[in-house]
């Protein structure tokens, strides 16, 4: 979009504030503990014992020696930072109906940063398309929800390729351990896209990804002679449906298979959207699952 200030662009970034709000006060409010849920554990430090603290976490080894009572401190009670990634590229502007998967995108990414922010932690964006196109830095602040909305108006992008090396290239840029939410049609090569979630893991990141694919792409419903036009540099191809149709789903279940293999193999969460379905409860039936580990 030119002109990231226009009336379009404002009325854009209202719809996915409000969007946000209404998903967390509607489906996902009360469903879930927190995002944070599923984050390792591991001890950090002691701090000393405050009235209302979980007896269960009280250092009996360390009031043995002092007689004084100190808590465990864990990595996940300390402030988390979240990460929204949203994939920019071209092939993200595709809809067979109302709804692109960009769209779809953003509303679940902004869903995901409100519900960060409601918990008092902060969220980061970034924008990707063949690199990082736009880099939000996390904070906590009330109105970070609002830029997060403004930055995600600013895509999709027809001058840029792929998710992969955008997650790679933000792979050093995102800092102490988090979790990382990734909304993303996959449309790369399935070696770079594991490679950059794994340059994510390795950085001791949880991370999240959100398949995000149009109805059409999955249920291929075309029937009459159709010209397929290129996204991201591919030509043009005027080709009968029919006669391509029980390749195209093989090619596009193998892809898929592949990615939720990696996934499983790198212990990242694996969650699909499609433009067409409910996204409400999309998001809040993954919280709920993800409550329940």
């Amino acid at each position: 979009m030119s002109n990231p200030l226009d009336a379009a662009v404002l009325s854009r970034i209202d719809r996915l504030e409000i969007e946000a709000r209404q998903f967390v006060e509607g489906y996902l409010a009360g469903k879930h503990r927190s995002p944070r849920q599923g984050l390792a554990v591991e001890f950090a430090q002691h701090r000393e014992y405050a009235p209302g603290d979980d007896v269960k976490h009280i250092d009996w080894a360390v009031y043995a020696r002092t007689k004084r009572y100190f808590m465990k401190q864990y990595e996940q009670e300390t402030n988390l930072v979240a990460w929204v990634v949203v994939d920019a590229s071209e092939s993200m502007a595709y809809a067979s109906a109302a709804r692109s998967k960009y769209e779809l995108a953003c509303s679940a990414a902004a869903a995901m940063a409100y519900l960060v922010l409601q918990q008092a932690d902060t969220v980061g964006v970034s924008l990707v398309a063949g690199g990082v196109r736009a880099f939000l830095r996390p904070s906590g602040q009330s109105n970070q929800l609002r830029e997060a909305c403004r930055v995600m108006a600013t895509g999709p992008f027809s001058d840029g390729a792929g998710a992969a090396r955008g997650m790679d290239e933000l792979a050093g840029r995102t800092g102490r351990r988090g979790i990382v939410f990734v909304f993303s049609d996959l449309l790369d090569d399935v070696p770079d896209l594991l490679a950059a979630l794994q340059h994510l893991r390795y950085q001791k990141h949880e991370v999240v990804l959100f398949h995000t694919l149009d109805a059409a792409e999955l249920d291929f419903p075309f029937r009459q002679t159709t010209l397929f036009k290129g996204l991201e540099g591919m030509p043009e191809v005027l080709t009968d449906p029919a006669g391509v149709r029980d390749s195209y789903l093989k090619a596009l279940h193998a892809h898929i298979d592949s990615i939720e293999s990696g996934c499983r193999r790198l212990e990242i969460d694996y969650v699909r959207l499609r433009t067409d379905a409910d996204l409400g409860h999309d998001l809040a039936a993954y919280l709920q699952k993800r409550h329940g580990r």
